[in-house]
């Protein structure tokens, strides 16, 4: 009887992780289990850090709606209270962009909202 070996799947397998893990640190880049390790808990921060982005840009898209909003005298939470009675079906993220890059079609979106 003949042992079977694992070799060629299981290296191919480390060098896999170990290639994945260039850059870091110590052990971290070279030994296969911290490579490993390390490589699982990046994935965990990669996964959690995907989903605060999208939180992180919802709110830099109000603060910016918010503060070109105050320079009219106005108020963010009436503004889009005021745009979802009028039925105007504008996301936070296109009005930003319009506010920053095109401010006198925001104002003529304002001035409708206002009315």
């Amino acid at each position: 009887m003949v042992r079977v070996s694992n070799g060629l799947q299981r290296q191919r397998s480390h060098k896999k992780y170990t290639k994945a893990a260039k850059g870091f640190r110590l052990g971290r880049k070279n030994l296969y289990n911290q490579a490993k390790d390390a490589l699982v808990k990046q994935w965990q921060h990669e996964y959690v850090s995907r989903r605060l982005k999208k939180r992180d840009f919802r709110s830099l898209w109000t603060e910016r709606l918010s503060a070109n909003l105050r320079e009219k005298g106005s108020k963010y939470s009436v503004f889009v209270w005021q745009m979802s009675k009028k039925n105007i079906l504008l996301n936070r993220k296109v009005l930003s962009n319009i506010a920053v890059a095109f401010p006198e079609v925001f104002d003529k979106i304002y001035q409708e909202v206002i009315k």
